[in-house]
């Protein structure tokens, strides 16, 4: 009975001994993580503020990725995208040093993983926002120089010229996030050889009307006003016994 008595005893207190080492860890991981959350409003504040300073909005503003979030309901911009991003980092940074004070080595390990990989997203929102801006600003370049140039489909040409580069600005964004890799790299080049050889087609056997009326449209051609009237002189001049005489015997040469 006695010894059945110590037994219980003994694991009664091996538990409290035990809770008792377990409720200091608990209180630091609870303070780690307020002093964290503390933290990552500051974060916060301060990235969207040094982005706002240095005019980043302005840039993702006219690459046009504001107004795409816009569309999709998103209520915030991509400064506050890059805000939050700062945000959740230093949360889950608390949270690695939380869990990792409890013992919790898988979670660490899980939210380390998390982390490690959130530095690819924000390359990538930085490769779209620059390199959006910079396809609009080719774009608009492209239809700025053929407009000048005399060109009608000017507005058609910086279209291409700016969803061509942004769709390449995509698939380097992609690619830094590990999403699709190869096979996205593959099908895009399999498309643009399709379009490319379609155009190839199009052009050099059933359009070859239409390309030399795109090319006369886009480069007219400056004709000398000495040598066409020669031409239309020599066309409505009326011919002559002689022209007759020579034309017989430049025949009877050959």
């Amino acid at each position: 009975m006695d010894t059945k008595v110590d037994m219980l005893l003994g694991a009664a207190r091996e538990f409290l001994t035990q809770i008792a080492v377990f409720l200091p860890r608990l209180a630091l991981a609870a303070a780690v993580i307020l002093g964290g959350w503390l933290a990552a409003k500051v974060i916060r504040f301060t990235i969207e503020r040094a982005l706002r300073a240095i005019n980043v909005n302005v840039v993702a503003e006219r690459s046009g990725l504001d107004g795409l979030l816009q569309q999709g309901g998103i209520g915030t911009d991509t400064i506050g995208i890059f805000g939050w991003i700062g945000y959740w980092l230093t949360v889950l940074a608390a949270l690695m040093i939380a869990f990792n004070g409890l013992g919790l080595t898988y979670i660490t390990d899980l939210l380390r993983q998390i982390v490690l990989f959130s530095p690819h997203v924000i390359i990538a929102l930085f490769i779209l926002v620059f390199g959006n801006y910079f396809a609009r600003i080719v774009g608009g370049s492209v239809a700025t120089y053929s407009r000048n140039a005399g060109m009608r489909d000017a507005e058609m040409l910086g279209a291409i010229a700016r969803t061509t580069i942004a769709v390449f600005i995509a698939l380097i964004a992609l690619d830094q996030v590990n999403v699709g890799g190869a096979i996205v790299r593959e099908s895009f080049l399999i498309l643009l050889a399709g379009v490319v050889f379609g155009l190839a087609l199009a052009f050099g056997l059933a359009g070859r009307r239409r390309a030399a009326e795109m090319l006369e449209r886009w480069w007219p051609r400056v004709r000398d006003p000495s040598k066409e009237s020669e031409f239309n002189n020599d066309a409505i001049r009326p011919r002559t016994t002689r022209d007759d005489a020579d034309f017989v015997a430049d025949h009877r040469k050959r």
